[in-house]
């Protein structure tokens, strides 16, 4: 009797051992669905992260995070940033084009992915760092809680400084408003400097970023008369000029 009992339990063990995934095989599923969502930039921003639109309303949108839209010049913009050796980028923008946001984008990416890699963003004025700051804080806030966990925050978002965005990794975001000589103190693999049009320094600051930066340096802009729009076209000029 003890017998058979013992082989029916045994009976028993196996049908729900067998019916129930290994913690094992369930990690590598997690792994790979982490690996699938985050391999490029594209597909992470149309797929698995929003951004905000401030006009949706106005605009009649349903909401107003939403992802990426998967325009063809963006797949290009962040095809583009990948390339591996190519090291300085230079955009020229129109407002509507969502370039600022695809860049903080490929920039947030790469520092939830690569442990302690460091970008700096830097643009006129501090309210305009802390916006970009910000934009890369909704990318990560808007993504599914799985992939959150898979690229945890050294400390929660509420916690963290208006102009910081710090990963578990040891990985940052930091905003830096305009001035070669807001850069010297920082060795970071990526560099942002937006809207250099409006930026006296920006000249300067794109020498400083050559010298410190080792990664990625981007430059972006709408219009604008300056150094930007002559270093987009070759043109130099003398002081007399």
């Amino acid at each position: 009797m003890l017998e058979r009992i013992a082989r029916r339990i045994d009976r028993m063990e196996q049908f729900f051992g067998a019916a129930r995934p290994s913690p094992g095989r369930s990690q590598t599923q997690t792994d790979s669905r982490v690996r699938a969502a985050t391999a490029d930039t594209f597909s992470w921003a149309t797929r698995y992260t929003k951004t905000r639109n401030e006009h949706w309303m106005e605009e009649g949108r349903p909401s107003p995070y939403e992802h990426f839209p998967p325009h063809g010049y963006l797949r290009d913009l962040f095809e583009l940033l990948e390339v591996e050796g190519e090291r300085v980028h230079w955009f020229e923008k129109s407002r509507d084009m969502m370039v600022s946001w695809a860049l903080v984008a490929f920039f947030t990416l790469q520092a939830m992915k690569v442990p302690s890699r460091g970008v700096l963003f830097q643009t006129q004025k501090q309210d305009k760092v802390v916006q970009l700051v910000d934009y890369a804080k909704c990318l990560y806030k808007h993504q599914p809680k799985w992939l959150r966990d898979a690229y945890p925050l050294k400390k929660p978002l509420t916690q963290q400084a208006d102009t910081e965005l710090h990963f578990a990794n040891g990985s940052y975001i930091a905003g830096i408003p305009g001035g070669a000589d807001q850069i010297r103190s920082f060795h970071p693999w990526g560099f942002l400097n937006d809207e250099s049009s409006f930026q006296p320094e920006a000249g300067e600051s794109f020498n400083e970023a050559l010298a410190v930066v080792k990664g990625k340096i981007v430059f972006n802009s709408s219009a604008g008369p300056g150094w930007y729009a002559d270093a987009r076209r070759d043109i130099i000029r003398n002081e007399e000029n």
